[in-house]
């Protein structure tokens, strides 16, 4: 495995762990590390084209989680936000009859 190839899987699986601790500032670093690695390997004539292709794939499924994982935490600090509005909304309601 060359060197490119072996970083873009290390700089991967750096990710994913991140992901699944939800480490959202490494997941950030890392995210930057990824791209640097991605952009190494393409730029890298003597990689290896089925080893590189196969580790693309494997990326690209992590992104695809990543996006997914990231949605879903979106969604339940939206439902959050919207809970905390109306906890307040509420409470001036009570303050009136007071």
């Amino acid at each position: 495995m060359s060197a490119v190839v072996l970083q873009l899987q290390q700089s991967g699986t750096a990710l994913r762990e991140a992901l699944m601790n939800k480490d959202w500032e490494a997941i950030g670093a890392l995210d930057l590390q990824c791209r640097q690695a991605v952009d190494d390997a393409l730029s890298d004539p003597h990689s290896p084209a089925e080893e590189l292709r196969e580790k693309m794939q494997e990326l690209l499924e992590l992104y695809r989680d990543l996006v997914s994982t990231c949605q879903t935490e979106q969604k339940r600090i939206a439902d959050e936000l919207v809970g905390i509005q109306q906890s307040k909304k509420n409470a001036k309601i009570y303050q009136l009859f007071e």
